[in-house]
């Protein structure tokens, strides 16, 4: 039922230092709203990855899909291809401007009011946004009204048993752009303070945000990180990183992983 294509070459070294230079600038051009997060901005393994996971379990191609958050709309353009018929949002009407010059289609709104009639979609991605909303439980309500009967939400989001917050921190009022040890392993009112921008989840506070609103649960995983960075510097160490790592995704191993990986499917609701 779901059909694959080959993987994207993955990022040269100089893309992969690149695409960390972006990210810190972007983060630094952007405090004032790293409250949703740095976007997207490289293309490599990882995320072909991350759309593969998601077509291994339900069918992607020639459906309507919605990428809430999607940032500068790397993952719109990718998803395109398949083909699909994909839209982007997202809340910072910058990004998607500046997206749009290569992406068309990209627009900005709020995931708790999506500008859409009911049924608009048959697929919602939301890829590492959700720990940045308000209100995810609103927002994921919303999505249930703008999904068709039987049509499907993908979710990534940060799992609280990785031992990287990959997020920054916030020290003594100043905001630090990098990947800092053991922070999500502090007690929660102490990670929330040096994170107050992004929030970090359980598989049982993942639980709570969709309970009672009529979804599915259809798959709940986790995923490691990619190591396209590692690859490209050192291709041996990149490749058993990976090998190893995404193996122990089907292993207890899991609840160390980077980021939780959930489809729900949209039930009707009771009468």
């Amino acid at each position: 039922m779901i059909d694959r294509e080959p993987l994207d070459d993955p990022p040269t070294p100089a893309q992969a230092v690149r695409c960390l230079e972006d990210a810190a600038a972007f983060a630094a051009a952007h405090g004032e709203r790293i409250d949703l997060g740095v976007p997207s901005l490289v293309w490599g393994r990882g995320q072909e990855r991350r759309i593969r996971l998601i077509r291994d379990r339900i069918p992607l191609r020639d459906r309507r899909i919605l990428d809430v958050g999607c940032g500068v709309g790397q993952y719109v353009q990718h998803l395109r291809e398949l083909p699909a018929t994909v839209t982007g949002i997202d809340l910072d009407v910058r990004r998607v401007t500046t997206g749009g010059r290569e992406v068309p289609g990209l627009m900005g709104g709020d995931a708790e009011q999506l500008p859409f009639v009911d049924g608009s979609f048959d697929v919602v991605l939301l890829n590492e946004v959700i720990e940045h909303m308000r209100d995810p439980r609103a927002a994921l309500a919303e999505v249930w009204r703008v999904l068709v009967p039987g049509g499907h939400v993908a979710i990534y989001a940060p799992n609280r048993g990785f031992p990287f917050e990959t997020h920054g921190v916030c020290w003594r009022g100043q905001y630090h752009f990098g990947n800092y040890p053991l922070v999500n392993w502090l007690p929660r009112p102490w990670r929330d303070r040096l994170v107050p921008h992004a929030a970090v989840y359980r598989r049982r506070d993942l639980r709570l945000l969709w309970r009672g609103l009529n979804y599915a649960v259809l798959f709940h995983g986790a995923l490691f990180p990619a190591f396209d960075g590692i690859r490209a510097r050192h291709e041996l160490l990149g490749r058993v990183l990976q090998t190893t790592l995404h193996r122990a995704e089907g292993t207890p191993l899991r609840a160390l992983g980077l980021s939780h990986f959930v489809i729900l499917e949209r039930r009707e609701a009771a009468d």
